[in-house]
C-alpha cells in the first residue's frame, strides 16, 4: 500500500505541542480524567479495579451498548469500537473496496478519507463542493459521478472543515440513491450533537436505512481526543463482522481503560454536548466581531455546527505563506487550506476555552502587520 504524506498531521505535529494558542483545533474543550470520573459516584473505584487484558474485538458490550443508545432503536451488535475513527475509516475503506470498485468522496475533506479510499487500490472520484457557491452540494454533479462500480460514498456531515450541516433534502437525496443504486453510504457524523441549534440536527444515516454506516468518536463533540476511541455503526451485522475480521490485523482490541472511560463519557453525553455547544457559541460571537474587523482581510460562511470554520484568506499571499507568518509571530497556530487543496482558505477552531487570548494574540499580529 503506497499512501501520500499526512499533510494536516504533519503541520500539526510541527506546530501543535510548541505553540501557545492552537487556534485551529477541531476538538472542542477537554477535561481531565478527574472531572470525567467525577461525572458518576464510583467511577474511580471502577477505573483502579479495571484489569489492563485485552478487550472483545468489536468492544466491550457495556460500551457498545452506550454507543446503541445514540441512535433509534440499534443494539450492541449493530456497533463496534475501533481506536480512534482514523481506524474506522481505514478499516471501512478496507472491507468494501479494492481494485475494480469505485468510491466518491465529497472534498474538500480530512485528508484520510479521501487518501485512505485511494489506498485500496480503488478508483475515487471527487464529490466537490466550493465557496463561490457557499459550498452547496450539487446533486446532479453527484449523481453523475456515480457508476456500476460505485461501492461507497463518502459524506461528512457536520462538514470538516467548513463547520456546515448539510441540507436535510439533499441528504435525504443521498441516502435515496445509496438505496437505489446499492452502494454503501459512509456518513461521517463525529460533529454529531453539536449543532449550534439541536433542532437542525440530522438523522444518523444508520437510522434512516439500514445500508449506511455512522462513523462516531468520542474526540470532536465531547472533547476527549485523548481516549482514542471512535465507532462504526450500521444495522448490517455482516459487514461490521468483516469490519472486525480485519481489526485484528491492525490494533486487535481496543485500551480496556479507555472503553471504560468512554463509557462513562457516553452515559454523559449530553452533560459534556451542552457545555461545549455554550463555549462554542460565545467564541462564535468573538470570532465573528474579529472577522467583522478586519473583513479587508477575511470572509466566511458562517458555520452552523461543531466547532470550526473555513475562512477565506483576501489577498495574493496564500494561506500557507501567511499561517507561517502567524505562528511564527504571534505564536498563534492556523490551518493552511493547502491541506485541504484549497490554498485561499485557512481552518479555524473556537471550542477551546483560551479563544479570546487566541484571537487578542492574532490581532495585535495584525495591527503590527499593517
Amino acid at each position: 500500500m503506497k499512501i501520500p504524506e499526512f499533510r494536516i498531521e504533519k503541520y500539526f505535529e510541527r506546530y501543535e505541542f510548541t505553540t501557545r494558542y492552537v487556534l485551529s483545533a477541531s476538538d472542542a474543550e477537554s477535561r481531565s480524567i478527574g472531572e470525567l470520573l467525577a461525572l458518576e459516584p464510583g467511577a474511580h473505584e471502577r477505573l483502579s479495579e479495571q484489569r489492563l487484558g485485552y478487550t472483545e474485538g468489536a468492544g466491550s458490550r457495556a460500551l457498545r451498548s452506550e454507543i446503541a443508545g445514540i441512535y433509534q432503536g440499534l443494539e450492541p451488535d449493530d456497533a463496534v469500537v475501533c481506536t480512534s475513527a482514523e481506524e474506522a475509516i481505514f478499516l471501512l475503506y478496507h472491507v468494501l473496496l479494492g481494485p475494480g470498485d469505485h468510491a466518491v468522496v465529497e472534498t474538500p475533506c480530512y485528508q484520510s478519507a479521501l487518501e485512505l479510499a485511494r489506498s485500496t487500490g480503488a478508483e475515487v472520484s471527487t464529490w466537490e463542493r466550493h465557496a463561490e457557491d457557499g459550498w452547496a452540494h450539487d446533486l446532479e454533479a453527484l449523481e453523475g459521478l456515480l457508476r456500476p462500480t460505485t461501492k461507497v460514498v463518502y459524506i461528512n456531515t457536520p462538514h470538516n472543515p467548513t463547520g456546515l450541516l448539510m441540507p436535510r433534502d439533499a441528504y435525504q437525496r443521498v441516502l435515496e440513491l445509496g438505496r437505489e443504486r446499492g452502494f454503501t453510504v459512509f456518513s461521517d457524523e463525529v460533529y454529531r450533537e453539536l449543532e449550534h441549534d439541536p433542532a437542525a440536527r440530522l438523522p444518523a444515516a444508520c437510522d434512516v436505512t439500514a445500508g449506511a454506516v455512522s462513523l462516531g468518536s468520542i474526540s470532536k463533540t465531547y472533547g476527549l481526543p485523548g481516549l482514542r476511541l471512535g465507532w462504526l455503526a450500521s444495522r448490517d451485522r455482516d459487514l461490521l463482522a468483516r469490519v472486525v475480521d480485519l481489526k485484528y490485523y491492525t490494533t486487535i482490541c481496543s485500551p480496556a481503560p479507555s472503553e471504560l472511560l468512554t463509557e462513562l463519557a457516553l452515559r454523559h453525553r449530553e452533560a459534556l454536548a451542552q457545555r461545549n455547544r455554550g463555549l462554542v457559541l460565545r467564541n462564535l460571537e468573538l470570532l465573528d466581531a474579529f472577522l467583522e474587523r478586519h473583513a479587508e482581510r477575511f470572509s466566511w460562511a458562517r458555520p452552523d455546527a461543531g466547532p470550526i470554520g473555513f475562512v477565506r484568506l483576501h489577498g495574493d499571499e496564500g494561506s500557507e505563506a501567511f499561517c507561517r507568518r502567524v505562528v511564527e509571530g504571534a505564536e498563534v497556530l492556523l490551518l493552511p487550506g493547502t491541506v485541504f487543496d484549497r490554498s485561499d482558505h485557512l481552518r479555524v477552531g473556537y471550542g477551546r476555552a483560551d479563544l479570546p487570548e487566541a484571537l487578542a494574540a492574532l490581532e495585535a499580529f495584525l495591527e503590527r502587520d499593517g
